[in-house]
């Protein structure tokens, strides 16, 4: 005899199951509307082909905030564009979290609604550390780095290379002929 509750474990198993297909199929509520928003930056863009021309044009669409219910109460923008799609923009949006909603004009049928979040911009974080640094900075060559050295001392230091130089000179010739001095 079979344990109850594995019957019971068993069937619920079965009808998830079978439910599974059934969940897929039905896909976002956001891809069966007419409509497809997209946000650049603060610019929020819709875009459908579910309005034909009419006497006034494709139709209108509506960009409601958090807390507007109604088409009446966002900011309104006319559709343009030709019979296979149609856009509208929004400028400067705040950051936030909106509604857009589009109704054509032929027969006042609702195209699609549609939530987007607008973002706040990231700005990059740009640190300056002062650092005591040399007035003159660096001098190379000759002289030193960062002292001037007056003409005594240039003379001082023209005489020893040109001693060191006599020196060498006078070592080669010596070793190349000893029986000379």
């Amino acid at each position: 005899m079979r344990n109850p509750s594995q019957l019971l474990r068993s069937g619920l198993t079965v009808a998830a199951a079978t439910a599974l297909p059934i969940v897929p199929a039905a896909g976002p509520a956001t891809a069966q509307t007419g409509i497809s928003v997209s946000t650049t930056g603060s610019t929020v863009s819709v875009t459908t082909s579910a309005c034909t021309s009419g006497n006034n044009g494709f139709g209108r669409a509506s960009l409601l905030s958090s807390g507007q219910t109604s088409f009446a109460q966002g900011r309104q923008a006319d559709l343009a564009g030709t019979n296979a799609s149609q856009s509208a923009l929004w400028s400067n949006v705040s950051p936030g979290t909106y509604t857009v909603i589009v109704i054509c004009n032929r027969d006042g049928s609702t195209a699609g609604r549609q939530s987007v979040i607008v973002s706040p911009p990231t700005t990059p974080t740009i640190r300056a550390t002062a650092t005591a640094s040399p007035t003159r900075g660096v001098m190379g060559g000759v002289g030193g780095t960062t002292k001037d050295y007056g003409t005594l001392t240039l003379a001082v230091g023209g005489g020893l290379v040109v001693t060191g130089v006599a020196a060498t000179v006078w070592f080669l010739r010596r070793r190349s002929k000893p029986y000379r001095l």
